[in-house]
């Protein structure tokens, strides 16, 4: 009995399905955070992340300063969005977003040489002189979203709706997308503000058990959090396997408290709610500092590029400079917004420029190409998908173009596109895309049934 509860305490914590792409982190993962060089204009783009876009309040030939407020949240699912440099607008235009490709609108600021903040941004604050409510407030005033990929907005997140409670806050570092390391490296680089950052938000849920997730390649990162913890007996660290896509959430909580919830329910429902390591830090310098989100750090790595980093990029940098900033090798044929699972592959890179949900820019030289071939029905897909579904008739529906039938018969709604079916596929077919393209048809066919 000692021996059955020793492992279970002692070994990594997983999950059911999953799988094992080569992580190509030691490219950047020793490479400390550097700040990138101030770009001359940047490119704001209005539409954030989840929800509501958010509504320009400056005009062209406008001045202003870093920090300011440069466009509003217009609906609860929204956010401020704020300078991130100092200058003059120079147009309000439209340009494709990097994640949805659709043309948004975008505040352009020719930067002036003054880098600083505008008033009231950037005083210190007493943290424990704060409510709940005002840990709410300045979240929301400071433009804060989700920064591991989903961007909805963090002041909504930590505001529970009325019947629901939660008693458990997890803290993601798994950071489970091959080459990105600009989690790993503010776990040990920003280790004290992260902890922090998670006592705000415990103190704002009323929350006193939290439990902070570290993939065990990353072993530097969970020993220097396990001493930053110092045996606070409200935070416990929790190894977890190495396993793609043991950071999303349903995996994370099944693998840290055992608790289960159906694809389409929000974590709250297992009494639970996760955070991003950047968001976290975010959190911490917005309420310590009362510092909006107008830069984060972002991993530029792969096998095309000259000197791979992790950089403190700011809001709206355009691709461009950045990709010049570290140098291109000769040969390069594919720029991904993010990691090679779960990021888009750019038409272009041209007038493409970063968001607040801009983890990683990958760049490499050597991407396949392939025909794909007719389901062999070898059923790796089914072993692999960590939500239990049946990719194989998932992508055999979708290839038809019977998407109410996917929906209906074979839970299409319940898939995240983690793209472990397509990174396992025998026949090399395009699961998550066609899965992509289903979604938007059905969404496409409700708001004209709506309209």
């Amino acid at each position: 009995m000692f021996i059955r509860r020793w492992l279970k305490e002692n070994h990594p914590r997983t999950f059911r399905g999953g799988v094992h792409p080569p992580d190509c982190k030691s490219i950047t993962q020793d490479k400390k955070i550097i700040q990138a060089p101030l770009p001359e204009t940047v490119y704001v783009l209005t539409a954030q992340g989840i929800g509501t876009p958010s509504r320009p309040i400056v005009k062209k030939g406008d001045t202003v300063e870093k920090g300011q407020v440069i466009a509003e949240a217009t609906t609860l699912i929204s956010s401020y969005i704020h300078a991130p440099i100092s200058g003059k607008v120079k147009e309000i235009t439209f340009l494709p977003h990097p994640v949805t490709g659709a043309r948004t609108h975008a505040i352009v600021i020719k930067r002036c040489d003054d880098d600083e903040w505008t008033n009231g941004i950037n005083e210190s604050v007493h943290i424990n002189a704060l409510s709940p409510d005002d840990i709410r407030k300045q979240i929301k005033n400071a433009g804060i979203v989700g920064m591991g990929g989903a961007s909805f907005p963090t002041h909504v997140k930590l505001s529970l709706p009325p019947g629901k409670t939660i008693d458990t806050v997890i803290l993601n570092g798994a950071e489970c997308e091959p080459y990105l390391t600009c989690d790993y490296r503010q776990m040990i680089e920003r280790t004290q503000e992260i902890i922090e950052g998670l006592r705000i938000i415990m103190k704002c849920l009323s929350v006193n058990n939290a439990y902070i997730g570290v993939e065990a390649n990353k072993m530097a990162a969970y020993e220097k959090i396990i001493s930053a913890v110092n045996d606070d007996p409200n935070i416990k660290v929790a190894l977890l396997k190495v396993k793609y896509p043991q950071g999303a959430e349903h995996q994370l909580i099944k693998a840290i408290t055992g608790r289960e919830f159906k694809p389409t329910q929000l974590p709250l429902e297992a009494g639970c709610t996760v955070y991003n390591v950047s968001t976290t830090y975010a959190i911490w310098e917005a309420i310590r500092w009362k510092r909006p989100l107008i830069e984060r750090v972002v991993t530029i790595t792969g096998d095309g590029i000259e000197n791979p980093g992790n950089f403190i990029v700011r809001v709206g940098t355009p691709i461009e400079d950045l990709l010049s900033m570290v140098g291109l090798k000769k040969g390069v044929n594919k720029v991904i917004f993010g990691g090679p699972m779960m990021g888009i592959a750019q038409q272009s890179i041209s007038g493409v420029c970063t968001i607040k949900g801009t983890g990683g820019i990958l760049v490499t030289r050597g991407a396949e190409t392939w025909e794909p071939r007719a389901c062999i029905r070898c059923g790796k897909c089914i072993n692999a998908c960590p939500y239990g579904l049946n990719p194989s008739e998932l992508s055999i529906l979708c290839e038809a173009q019977k998407f109410q039938q996917a929906m209906e018969e074979r839970n299409l709604m319940e898939c995240k596109e983690c793209g472990c079916c397509t990174f396992i596929c025998t026949s090399k077919r395009p699961i998550v895309h066609l899965v992509k393209t289903a979604k938007f048809d059905l969404d496409r066919q409700k708001k004209r049934i709506q309209a």
